[in-house]
């Protein structure tokens, strides 16, 4: 698979369940070193999830202080979680030499005209996020999150990252986004319980948002959903170079 498709800015996601521990930042930063030597003058906008089981984490601890949290207060303490990630990657990457830098979610400017997890729409993206680009190689934003037009914070479901990284391809033109997952993209079965399981190179959207309908979760049906209506091609991989990955298009 050609890892530099355009000359246009590429968008990789970083999930939860490949931030595991503080060790798999160093190595997410190394694939991000390795991908940066591939494609020398492309920037890179990193979006990352909180680290695996941070969100469920915090929910427990606003759940031990009130049975019945405000959404928007949980969303504010589930954003620490992304904000850490955030700046640990960037550091690792500035350990390695490699001038990048993190983004909050105001600075990336990531506004949405209207509330609730399933209604929320892209209003705008801030000259921050662009203008990043001018000093950097890479820049980290938080996925997950976007904000209101008042400032507010927002969350978009579970999986939400996934749709952050997407809504970002679109607006900034990318041609493709890449969802990196702790498994080589989509395979008939779970890999990790079906030894058997065959893996699948290419499928549509159809496919992908049929399958999540029957339980597979590898990809957050909205964000599935919006990069077909974006024509917007979608590469699930591994952080393993020798892994396959899987392309998710309207081919």
């Amino acid at each position: 698979m050609d890892v530099c498709p355009s000359r246009r800015i590429v968008v990789l996601k970083l999930g939860g369940s490949v931030l595991v521990d503080d060790e798999s930042y160093r190595q997410a930063s190394r694939f991000l070193v390795r991908r940066l030597h591939k494609c020398s003058e492309e920037p890179f906008v990193v979006v990352v999830s909180a680290r695996k089981g941070i969100t469920d984490e915090l929910e427990k601890l606003a759940r031990g202080i009130t049975s019945y949290p405000s959404l928007r207060t949980l969303d504010l303490l589930w954003s620490t979680g992304e904000m850490r990630s955030v700046a640990l990657l960037t550091l690792h990457l500035e350990e390695l030499g490699v001038a990048a830098v993190g983004l909050n979610v105001h600075e990336t400017g990531f506004r949405f005209t209207a509330g609730g997890q399933s209604g929320a729409r892209v209003e705008s993206l801030s000259g921050e996020l662009r203008r990043a680009f001018d000093d950097h190689s890479i820049v980290v934003v938080p996925g997950f999150f976007g904000t209101l037009v008042n400032g507010t914070l927002i969350s978009l479901g579970r999986g939400g990252s996934d749709l952050t990284a997407v809504l970002l391809a679109e607006e900034l033109e990318a041609q493709q986004c890449e969802l990196i997952k702790d498994v080589g993209g989509y395979f008939t079965e779970d890999p990790r319980v079906h030894s058997n399981s065959k893996h699948l190179a290419t499928l549509s959207y159809e496919r992908a948002l049929e399958m999540a309908g029957a339980g597979c979760d590898l990809v957050q049906p909205r964000a599935i959903e919006k990069a077909r209506s974006a024509a917007l091609r979608l590469v699930v991989r591994s952080l393993d170079d020798a892994m396959p990955a899987s392309i998710v298009s309207g081919d």
